[in-house]
């Protein structure tokens, strides 16, 4: 069976809310957008280019992250190596208020039963699955134990609010630490992965 992997950007205290750009995300009158670009470095984006480099697989995204992703990267023209390679992915997108066709090529609604379709998709894909911020689909398919390799980047920094990976009620899940690296700008670069599919939730 193929992998889901969550890719995040994540301060100290587990905010992943609006880390690319002010007005990324503003939802509950959050202030700190766009808090991951100071820390940028090559460190992080070799790892960013090494995630993106995988053939086959594809990209599973939440409604706001995949209309944020929608406004940006099929207009850019700058030979950002990530373009070709986000507008030519197979993008799945989990929403309940969208509806077909998507605008954004290559791109598949699922509109229903999300856990049983990522399910199937995992069992019937040639790849791997991608996650990208969706932080409300992330709570879906951490419920339901879906999710295979956290790869989270870390920041030191705190920022007291805004939306956060592991919330209040969260299921508990005993991770893995498998692979870890800092960036010059001391970001850490961490890959998780769970070391039991019997989770328990609401603690032990």
């Amino acid at each position: 069976m193929n992998k889901l992997i969550v890719h995040l950007s994540l301060t100290l205290d587990g905010v992943m809310q609006g880390p690319a750009r002010p007005d990324e995300d503003t939802r509950g009158g959050f202030k700190h957008g766009g808090w991951a670009a100071p820390y940028v470095d090559s460190v992080n984006m070799a790892a960013a280019a090494e995630g993106m480099s995988k053939k086959g697989g594809a990209l599973l995204l939440g409604r706001k992250t995949y209309i944020d992703f929608y406004d940006v990267w099929p207009k850019r023209n700058d030979g950002n190596p990530f373009t070709d390679k986000l507008n030519k992915s197979r993008k799945y997108v989990a929403s309940t208020t969208l509806r077909e066709p998507l605008q954004w090529v290559n791109s598949i609604l699922l509109k229903d039963d999300v856990p049983a379709a990522v399910t199937k998709l995992k069992e019937e894909l040639d790849g791997d699955i991608a996650v990208l911020g969706s932080g409300i689909l992330l709570q879906t398919l951490m419920e339901h134990n879906l999710i295979d390799e956290y790869h989270l980047s870390i920041h030191p920094l705190v920022l007291g609010t805004g939306s956060r990976l592991f919330r209040e009620g969260s299921p508990y899940a005993a991770l893995k630490l498998v692979k870890s690296t800092i960036s010059t700008t001391g970001v850490i670069l961490a890959t998780y992965c769970p070391t039991s599919r019997n989770i328990i939730k609401g603690g032990l």
